[in-house]
């Protein structure tokens, strides 16, 4: 089975985000790519499930 296509995007956010981002990935044992996917799935599959 192949990889999804992925794309580089940008976003701005405060710096003190990024590094919680950044330390969160590391603790979840993820790259950050990775980690942002899921959180951000994760926060999407949620919010289409509440009424």
């Amino acid at each position: 089975m192949s990889s999804p296509v992925k794309r580089q995007f940008s976003v701005y956010l405060p710096v003190e985000l990024i590094r919680r981002v950044k330390h969160a990935s590391v603790d979840a044992d993820e790259s950050l790519s990775s980690f942002v996917e899921r959180v951000l799935e994760d926060y999407l599959r949620t919010s289409e499930e509440r009424p």
